[in-house]
């Protein structure tokens, strides 16, 4: 059986390159908040240099009882220890079951309602559908899916969806009223002054959802 998404339903997706500190302070800005979902995406690295920085941040994650994973290389993933990987569009979710086995998450990225319909919920325990909004994180990525679309995947997928693309305390209440389980946050937190406050201020945007 898939395994429940974290809770709070928040995934922080790293990208070194925009964030306003080292990762080390912003994860453990954004842990300290109460999010307990990160991952690591830092796809520019080598394998060696993105199995370093897993080990550096696995540590933090454990203190608050996060769960890290790797976007990328389910292989990758188990070898650093993490909690799960995330797949691009398109990948074998099947054969990274196999490789990361029953007791870690797999996620994959989809962007139509039929993508979403053909997902397997016995091997995947959570899809990322987006962009939602234009975001600045991927320029020129899209169309994007807008409340309307996000609600079309929900109803067409058997599994929680989470959202992303330039979504923040304004919208996330929105989109998830539309249908999504929870959010993911790249450039938003990466580049975020105070990501503790950013973290807090999403949290109460969860509980007016619900």
């Amino acid at each position: 059986m898939p395994l429940g998404l974290p809770s709070p339903p928040l995934l922080l997706i790293t990208d070194r390159r925009q964030a306003s500190a080292p990762l080390e302070d912003i994860l453990a800005a954004v842990f300290s908040a109460g999010c307990r979902w990160a991952s690591i995406r830092e796809k520019d690295l080598s394998a060696a240099e993105q199995l370093a920085l897993a080990r550096r941040l696995l540590p933090l994650a454990r203190r608050f009882g996060a769960r890290l994973m790797l976007h990328g290389d389910p292989e990758l993933a188990m070898k650093a220890g993490l909690d799960g990987v995330h797949l691009p569009a398109g990948a074998d979710a099947v054969a990274a079951r196999r490789i990361v086995g029953a007791d870690r998450l797999v996620g994959i990225s989809i962007h139509t309602p039929d993508e979403a319909a053909r997902l397997d919920p016995a091997g995947v325990d959570y899809a990322v559908a987006g962009p939602a909004f234009a975001t600045a994180s991927k320029p020129g990525y899209g169309p994007f899916l807008g409340t309307a679309g996000i609600r079309a995947i929900g109803k067409a997928a058997k599994l929680p969806i989470i959202a992303i693309g330039s979504l923040g305390v304004a919208n996330a209440a929105e989109i998830m009223r539309a249908g999504a389980a929870g959010i993911a946050v790249m450039g938003g937190l990466m580049r975020a002054s105070d990501p503790a406050q950013e973290v807090r201020a999403l949290l109460a945007e969860f509980e007016s959802a619900s």
